[in-house]
């Protein structure tokens, strides 16, 4: 059962989460064309989340995209199966692209998966890397921010209350309504995904919401600044940053020997991020360029289980954070190859970094 939100811990004595996030690409290798199977994909994708709730990871978060490259258009269904397989694991999405959706129908989606899970539902919700879905559903991208702020506060106030009065500028009022169904943990947990800009940490922080940070480049350092931002605003805004869990989530894979980790994850990230940087006018990156994220101030956590989790402890020192989400790249490196690094993750990575950190915390073992 999550914790809710009327009594939080505090950070000191929150346990430290681990998990995985993917965008279930649809398994098209980027450098040969070879496909898969969609079906395989998903089913694929099923046995990874159960494994995941086996292994003992806290939490597993499937992304929204609306575009060929990827299988899943709405994670709540997705979600909603994992829930009838798993047992102990967090079910989130990696994000909902809440600019482009209802927030009533967000709510009952993951009041409903947070019924058939008993309480481990949680929204991540966010503006969205890709703008596929603006377009389909009748938004106006000069509407962008506004889309998603007024939109993440409606979201907010569902979470808090059955019967609801609101209006708006993008959607219809509510005027006394009651919300179903109503979820098993008295709030669905929503925590505000960002990308590293201030103004989208400062909106997160001026409500009390806990941030996701993604860090998929660079070095992990540049990054603190948000962390110490976003303590800085909640407090000023009359919220408490002790009891505010913050997350990094970012990209790699995890194998027995270090070498086989950067052979399977570079060649696919290297095509995948140079296609994606074509569409937005950067500058092409060479396989060597990003293996130097592998390195220990770096973004990327590829390696061995005892590199990864001397990378995570060192951003810990760094940011302090409550929660870390790994992405293990596509879905065109082989099923096994993942299964193990997800065994090798929950099995190997996770205890020892929640042994260290509760030490670092000093709380007993």
């Amino acid at each position: 059962m999550a914790h809710t939100e009327n009594k939080p811990l505090s950070n000191h004595d929150r346990p430290f989460e681990l998990g995985l996030y993917t965008f279930v690409d649809n398994g098209t290798h980027p450098i040969t064309g070879q496909k898969q199977d969609p079906v395989t994909t998903i089913s694929n994708l099923m046995e990874t989340i159960e494994l995941a709730d086996q292994t003992g990871l806290d939490a597993f978060a499937i992304g929204e995209h609306h575009r060929e490259e990827f299988l899943i258009s709405s994670p709540a269904v997705i979600l909603g199966a994992a829930a009838a397989i798993t047992k102990n694991i967090r079910l989130s999405t990696a994000v909902t692209v809440l600019s482009s959706d209802d927030p009533v129908r967000v709510f009952q989606s993951f009041a409903t998966v947070d019924l058939l899970s008993n309480g481990r539902a949680e929204i991540m919700a966010g503006r969205g890397s890709f703008i596929e879905s603006f377009p389909l559903f009748g938004y106006d991208l000069n509407d962008y921010g506004e889309l998603f702020e007024e939109k993440l506060k409606l979201l907010d106030q569902l979470r808090k209350t059955k019967n609801i009065t609101w209006s708006g500028k993008f959607r219809a009022p509510l005027n006394g309504l009651d919300i179903y169904p109503q979820p098993v943990q008295e709030r669905i947990p929503l925590w505000v995904a960002v990308g590293g800009t201030p103004e989208s940490v400062t909106r997160a922080a001026s409500m009390g919401l806990p941030v996701a940070l993604a860090i998929i480049g660079g070095m992990s350092e540049r990054f603190a600044p948000f962390f110490d931002l976003y303590r800085q605003a909640s407090k000023e805004f009359g919220f408490d940053p002790t009891r505010i869990p913050l997350s990094v989530n970012s990209h790699g894979f995890i194998s027995d020997k270090a070498q086989d980790a950067v052979n399977e994850h570079y060649p696919i990230a290297t095509a995948m991020m140079n296609k994606i940087g074509r569409e937005r006018g950067w500058a092409p990156s060479s396989q060597a360029q990003l293996e130097k994220q592998r390195q220990l101030p770096g973004s990327d956590f590829v390696g061995t289980p005892d590199e990864i989790i001397e990378k995570i402890l060192y951003q810990h020192e760094i940011f302090k954070h409550q929660r870390f989400l790994l992405s293990m790249g596509s879905n065109a490196i082989g099923h096994k190859k993942m299964m193990h690094a997800i065994e090798l993750f929950g099995t190997k990575v996770a205890p020892v970094v929640r042994n260290e950190i509760r030490n670092r915390n000093g709380i007993p073992t």
